[in-house]
């Protein structure tokens, strides 16, 4: 009978990490892991401006709840690696989708630059990639300014404030950030979701 090794204080991080447990995420995520996160970003593609930006994305995507279950990535982590080895096969997961999608991605942007231009048509593929509009019509300026300012991510942060606070159009936002529209859908998504997230964090403390 084969016994397998459970990494129980492996197990006991990732806990503290799903319970948003701070000093163990900033310490254990941030720092102790930063090595191997760096060396990923090196050497594989991921389309972040840098590490920084790429650990958020991870982050987000290993411990943000799913829509459809509520639970997060890493509640399927059951100890039988170290926690490190877990997070790099995500990694290399996440970065060998993203190149498969990049050809994809840039036809989509070209196919969909075209349709603005031509019709509005292309509203449906235009949710598909993380377009839709965020609605401030309740909140004044400031209150937005503010959420935006808690946003833990700098690209993030101009993407919202560039897109719904002065109003520019995806394709000058993209602009503005020197950003190819395939690369700013993407981020726009991303921005979106931790926006949401800082929202829905500062209305429950509130």
């Amino acid at each position: 009978m084969i016994v397998k090794k459970i990494f129980t204080q492996d197990l006991q991080i990732a806990k503290s990490l799903i319970n948003k447990d701070e000093m163990v995420t900033r310490k254990y995520f941030y720092q102790q892991c930063y090595p191997l996160f760096k060396s990923i970003y090196d050497n594989y593609y991921t389309d972040c401006a840098n590490c920084k930006e790429f650990i958020d994305e991870i982050y987000m995507l290993v411990l943000a709840p799913s829509t459809q279950t509520g639970r997060c990535q890493m509640e399927n982590f059951r100890g039988e690696s170290t926690l490190a080895s877990w997070l790099k096969a995500v990694c290399l997961f996440y970065c060998y989708k993203k190149y498969e999608k990049k050809d994809n991605l840039e036809k989509v942007s070209s196919f969909h630059t075209f349709n603005e231009k031509n019709a509005s048509d292309g509203d449906s593929l235009f949710d598909k990639y993380g377009s839709s509009e965020i609605d401030f019509n309740r909140m004044n300026r400031m209150d937005v300014v503010t959420l935006i300012n808690l946003m833990p991510n700098e690209r993030y942060r101009k993407i919202i404030y560039l897109r719904y606070v002065e109003h520019l159009s995806n394709e000058e936002t993209a602009e503005a950030l020197g950003m190819t529209m395939a690369n700013y859908y993407n981020k726009h998504k991303l921005a979106k979701a931790q926006f949401l997230s800082v929202s829905r964090k500062e209305a429950y403390n509130g």
